[in-house]
């Protein structure tokens, strides 16, 4: 583990020829080879309803049709689900941000690893810390707030999955924004896709009679004809989820020849981020340990047998290989294989970079820091989730 650990930061310190490590797995549906997955569903531009996402390639040195199946946004949402999952199990101790709001009796939990902009989210921004002051204006809310390219040492300390997955702080109104790309980096497509059909629509058991209803100050009543949408007006008994909706045809899922992922750690990423007047051993360290996060939060995520997408698209692992890529020969670039294959061996790594940076110098809390929402935020949370009346259904 010591020579992989140094191996690993002579690499992402830029001090060797190793440039990045790849990860290059195979997948195949669960239910077998030609089976249909069902792709993420998006807006598309040139349309009004949804679509999915398809593209040509270059794949084998063949001009390729592949379908996304998983973007690089989405792989490394389930990379930090699984690195938070890790810390609520004990397993692991990584700095975060963790923001509590109780609604209904319930609370809630948001975190750097699952709000939809990390660490520089809206919620982050206009939460409040001990003794209700703003985020902003504690020791750690105005280090993440001030932190600029040349020294991230803030988010290292606080939270450093930031660094790894990517950030931007693009609320805050600055000449330069804070711009962090992400060093890590996941997809997973199709190749050779062909598009499937689907009848949907709705069953109903008691076979609801009548087609239409009305609402009324106390929810909804039976009635005959057909008119506008409305209160006190008409509209089809599927609108407060009831009644039947005959099949029509739409957009299924695809069958394809094959299913890749493909995952890289760009040392370049590592080598270009800054810690102000650290010391060399603390650079080294914390470019060292963020690679070691960033394996960690993979190993978590796809080491397993099998993957679950979403629904209609549970994948299983069929073969994978992780590789040293280094500097080029005659055109081609070197690999070695790296063994790293388990989410246990993943985190004896994690733990041997950790404890290097910690002698580096660099302190980490086994807490998180712990934020409350003010009270716009908390307001605007209790309107979401107040349940009202009947409403329409979507579509309809």
């Amino acid at each position: 583990m010591e020579a992989l650990y140094e191996r690993l930061a002579e690499a992402a310190s830029g001090l060797s020829a190793d440039g990045a490590i790849r990860v290059a797995a195979q997948y195949e549906p669960v239910a077998g080879v030609g089976a249909p997955v069902a792709p993420p569903t998006v807006k598309l531009k040139e349309s009004d309803g949804p679509g999915q996402l398809f593209e040509d390639r270059w794949v084998g040195g063949h001009r390729t049709k592949v379908v996304l199946l998983d973007q690089r946004q989405s792989q490394a949402n389930r990379c930090e689900t699984a690195l938070l999952e890790a810390i609520d199990l004990g397993d692991v101790v990584v700095p975060h941000l963790a923001l509590r709001v109780t609604v209904e009796g319930r609370e809630l939990r948001m975190t750097n690893l699952d709000a939809p902009h990390r660490s520089r989210d809206a919620y982050f921004r206009d939460a409040l810390g001990e003794s209700g002051v703003k985020f902003d204006d504690t020791d750690t809310g105005r280090a993440l707030r001030d932190t600029g390219t040349g020294d991230v040492r803030a988010f290292l300390e606080s939270a450093p999955s930031d660094l790894v997955f990517g950030l931007w702080d693009s609320h805050r109104k600055r000449r330069v924004q804070l711009k962090v790309p992400r060093t890590y980096t996941s997809e997973l497509v199709g190749l050779d896709p062909l598009s499937g059909k689907r009848a949907a629509g709705r069953f109903d058991k008691w076979n609801f009679p009548g087609d239409n209803v009305e609402l009324t100050a106390d929810g909804w009543r039976p009635v005959d004809g057909t008119g506008k949408k409305g209160k006190g007006k008409t509209l089809k008994a599927s609108a407060v989820g009831h009644g039947m909706i005959p099949p029509v045809e739409g957009m299924g899922g695809v069958t394809v020849r094959a299913i890749e992922r493909n995952a890289t750690l760009a040392m370049a990423g590592l080598r270009a981020l800054r810690f102000g007047d650290a010391s060399k051993e603390y650079v080294r360290a914390g470019r060292a340990l963020l690679a070691a996060l960033a394996l960690l939060g993979d190993r978590l995520a796809f080491a397993a047998p099998a993957v679950r997408l979403r629904s209609g698209c549970d994948l299983l692992l069929v073969s994978e290989r992780i590789e040293w890529v280094g500097r080029g020969r005659e055109g081609v670039a070197v690999t070695e294989p790296l063994e790293l294959d388990t989410a246990a061996e993943a985190l004896e790594l994690f733990e041997f970079a950790r404890s290097r940076a910690e002698e580096a110098g660099l302190k980490w809390s086994k807490e998180p820091v712990r934020l409350w929402p003010n009270a716009q935020v908390q307001q605007a949370t209790e309107r979401s989730f107040r349940l009202e009346g009947i409403g329409e259904a979507e579509g309809e």
